[in-house]
């Protein structure tokens, strides 16, 4: 996996828009203002959202993910060489966590994903 397999994937989720919030080359995916990926500056993988605290632990304890640094505990770090259609899974599951956090009112004005 790659940081433009990530950003292909991303592109195209609808409504989704890349930024680099704190400069420096920082890749952060985001739903109605709301971050739901991020690549770091260092390039070893992607940081996405879980639903909850315990599902990130699973996924660290399953090996699937690692603990991403600088994030809330319901984030998982996906280095890369995780298989594609896990790292599509995860990306996807964390775009629709995000994207039903926002208001009725800003999820009826996107489309539907997928």
């Amino acid at each position: 996996m790659t940081r433009a397999i990530v950003n292909a994937i991303c592109a195209t989720f609808p409504g989704a828009e890349i930024s680099d919030p704190w400069g420096g080359g920082h890749d952060a995916w985001k739903i109605g203002g709301k971050m739901f990926a991020s690549i770091g500056t260092m390039d070893t993988g992607v940081s996405v959202k879980t639903p909850d605290v315990e599902t990130a632990t699973m996924l660290i304890d399953a090996g699937v993910g690692e603990k991403a640094a600088y994030f809330h505990r319901s984030w998982i770090h996906l280095p890369w060489g995780v298989a594609e259609d896990e790292l599509r899974h995860r990306l996807e599951a964390s775009y629709d966590i995000v994207r039903s956090g926002l208001t009725k009112k800003a999820q009826a004005a996107l489309a539907p994903r997928g």
